[in-house]
């Protein structure tokens, strides 16, 4: 039998189909693409906004139009949240949340002998084990996500991922290494750690943190680059930053999401820190290495946002210096508090602020790619652009380099130049 898996939402989502395709082929079933008419379709679906659980159920019900015979499997965050509606989509027959996904194979075969609607979705989230999902390849990336743990118990206001993923779990150090060292016998050059709160990693375990954990994966000195795609300002620790500092195989970029630059939306969002912490801790991070990418996110619109809390925040912004911002219009999502507090902003308001916000992050990644052009970077190659004619690949501060060549460089990692891409051109 045939399946395809459709993705949608973060990397999270990107490891545990991989993970999927990986149990599915053990099982004897064959990868094949969305057009080669597949016997079994697996939606992995995305709850983080309202306008995410939409597209979730236009997805589904496109693929049920395009391919009526095909058994729709469903699991993922937005069926955790919101079984009922998928149940009730005709055409569903296999529904999980975010827990039991490893018994997908047993639940096509289930369905397969009785033809009757299988939902598999269990209420008591908060009390799930970590679900060991295992992936040693991928399909189509080169560099390989690396999941360790799962669940979160931040509670922002905003945020849905505490109710779907459950509590805060670590996955056994003993498997996470097992896959490192299964992902670099496959080729693997650069493996980014994930999950959905990935340096809470620790928090449920004696003794052991993610400082401890990044300390025991870098020890394969097969692995060129080691990536966190993810990181709040309160595990960026003293240890953390000193062993980055010392190892280049830890990736000079960190991600850490700002999501306010106000003093009171950070309070009404429950963030866990204040601005003169998050700065404190932006300053030490680039005190130890200079040369630093720090990414972030930001949420305008948030509920009852001024005029004034959001010039806030462009001013802290620009005072953080991020090398880019990835802006996020508020989408209010119901069952999160965020949802029912007052004065919630206008969407024309919201795309101004959007707009305004893109364009300071354009200026502040401009001048943070121009500290590097003629420097010498570590690039590992990932795609050939055929419109372009050349290699594409990241720099270990997360800087996309293009590179002409006559051999394949796909997977390799090289010395370049950095150009901006119009020099390359020349």
């Amino acid at each position: 039998m045939k399946y395809y898996v459709e993705t949608l939402g973060c990397k999270v989502n990107t490891y545990e189909s991989e993970a999927l395709k990986k149990l599915l082929d053990l099982n004897g079933y064959e990868n094949s693409k969305n057009d080669d008419k597949p016997d079994v379709i697996i939606v992995n679906t995305c709850s983080v906004t309202s306008v995410s659980d939409q597209k979730c159920r236009q997805k589904i019900r496109s693929l049920i139009r395009k391919f009526p015979q095909a058994i729709m499997v469903v699991m993922g965050c937005y069926s955790q949240i919101d079984a009922k509606t998928i149940k009730d989509i005709a055409g569903v027959n296999i529904i999980v949340g975010t827990n039991n996904r490893h018994l997908i194979p047993q639940l096509i075969e289930q369905f397969l002998l009785n033809k009757q609607q299988i939902n598999l979705v269990e209420e008591n989230k908060r009390n799930f084990d970590y679900e060991e999902l295992e992936v040693s390849s991928y399909y189509e990336n080169t560099r390989a996500y690396l999941k360790i743990q799962d669940g979160c118990d931040n509670f922002c206001s905003y945020c849905i991922i505490p109710y779907a993923r459950g509590k805060m779990r670590s996955r056994p150090k003993e498997e996470v290494l097992k896959e490192v060292h299964s992902l670099l016998d496959n080729g693997f050059l650069e493996i980014v750690l994930t999950g959905i709160h990935t340096a809470g990693y620790g928090q449920d375990l004696e003794n052991y943190n993610f400082t401890d954990l990044v300390k025991d994966i870098i020890k394969d000195k097969r692995l060129k680059r080691l990536r966190v795609s993810s990181i709040e300002e309160s595990e960026v620790t003293k240890d953390f930053i000193d062993l980055m500092a010392h190892n280049d195989v830890l990736a000079r970029h960190l991600h850490i999401p700002l999501q306010s630059g106000s003093e009171n939306i950070l309070k009404r969002m429950n963030r866990k820190y204040n601005k003169q912490q998050f700065l404190d801790k932006i300053n030490y991070i680039r005190q130890c290495m200079p040369e630093i990418a720090i990414t972030t996110d930001i949420i305008v619109g948030f509920p009852g946002e001024t005029e004034e809390e959001f010039k806030e925040t462009l001013d802290f912004a620009q005072k953080c210096n991020f090398a880019k911002i990835h802006v996020f219009p508020f989408s209010a999502r119901r069952g999160t508090p965020a949802d029912k507090m007052a004065n919630q902003v206008s969407s024309i308001v919201k795309k101004n602020r959007v707009r305004e916000l893109i364009s300071l992050s354009n200026k502040l990644e401009n001048q943070y790619q121009n500290q590097f052009v003629g420097q010498e970077l570590g690039v590992i190659f990932e795609t050939y652009d055929d419109n372009i004619k050349m290699y594409k690949g990241h720099s270990s501060n997360y800087l996309l380099v293009y590179q002409k060549s006559d051999v394949d460089l796909h997977n390799k990692f090289l010395n370049v130049t950095y150009k901006k891409l119009d020099s390359v051109k020349k």
